[in-house]
């Protein structure tokens, strides 16, 4: 069955840098773009970051253009999120998504502060 597994999070000083990461099983992963999201308490969850099946062409949220960069490696079935220059308020858990298939990972918590 599907399965999209994150790994990465964790707890980092304002200005510290993470890299998350998202293993997907299940499906033919370098067919399908791929999206990191996040989600605070209360509030709805936000769309960071988009990678298409191709790697190129991305796009990003305005809060983290500049800070944070989507990749992909289709050979091992991995999508990653790396996160500089890290501010209190990307504190949230952060997903990954198939916006075609639907299909969301268990989530990793991310907190930046000092």
């Amino acid at each position: 069955q599907v399965q999209l597994v994150e790994s990465g999070g964790g707890l980092v000083q304002p200005g510290g840098s993470l890299r998350l990461s998202c293993a997907a099983s299940g499906f033919t992963f370098s067919r399908y773009a791929m999206r990191w999201y996040r989600q605070t308490p209360g509030k709805e969850r936000e769309l960071v970051a988009t990678i298409p099946y191709t790697g190129s062409n991305t796009n990003y949220a305005e809060s983290v253009k500049g800070r944070f960069t989507i990749s992909r490696d289709n050979a091992k079935n991995t999508v990653y999120l790396q996160m500089n220059s890290l501010k209190p308020e990307d504190t949230a858990m952060y997903y990954c998504n198939t916006p075609v298939l639907g299909y969301w990972g268990q989530g990793t918590q991310v907190t930046v502060s000092s």
